[in-house]
């Protein structure tokens, strides 16, 4: 039968006892629970706490600094979760590949509040006009990007996998390039396949 071993099934009759080799054994004894707890047992509060402390401080700035690295450079582990996924990486390639009237939105800002400053009434209306101009062209460049990248996120990756991205896009192309993050990773007019 199954359960009753054979002659030739029974331990140390194999190949090893026929070679003649000594069967070795562990060579201690098993250690007991209270040995094995003692064996793992560390202080809960370490000898030196200021070294503990600075070396904690440490290993959170390194982790630190290799997420900052991680997510100027695109590494899909360290970005947050708004800017994961393929289509992101597609409108963001996009995006940085084109210019943008609102680029330069902010520095027009800039340079109304310094035109606000001046005491000619005419040019600090002209200002707030130039300005309030600006915005709008700004507003229909975005919403000009987000029909164009909403047809070409469906015709890439499907129109059930076309995520809501217009206002991820309008937000990447608002800001000045050199403050993106990610940073971008391709150059002007190198458009993404």
């Amino acid at each position: 039968m199954a359960n009753n071993p054979t002659p030739t099934d029974a331990p140390g009759t194999g190949d090893t006892a026929a070679s003649g080799a000594p069967k070795a054994g562990k060579g201690a004894p098993t250690p007991t629970r209270a040995e094995r707890e003692a064996a793992r047992k560390r202080p809960l509060v370490p000898n030196d706490r200021k070294e503990a402390a600075r070396q904690a401080r440490q290993q959170a700035a390194e982790s630190r600094e290799r997420a900052r690295v991680g997510m100027a450079a695109g590494d899909e582990r360290y970005l947050p979760m708004r800017d994961r996924g393929p289509q992101k990486k597609y409108v963001r390639d996009y995006v940085d590949a084109r210019f943008s009237i609102g680029e330069v939105l902010i520095p027009v800002m800039f340079l109304v509040i310094i035109l606000t400053f001046i005491p000619s009434y005419e040019v600090q209306t002209i200002g707030i006009f130039a300005l309030w101009g600006f915005f709008l062209v700004s507003v229909v460049d975005v919403v000009i990007l987000g029909v164009v990248l909403r047809r070409k996120l469906a015709a890439k990756f499907g129109a059930e996998k076309v995520e809501k991205v217009r206002w991820y896009a309008a937000m990447r192309a608002l800001q000045l390039r050199p403050l993106r993050l990610p940073k971008p990773m391709v150059k002007r007019g190198q458009y993404p396949a």
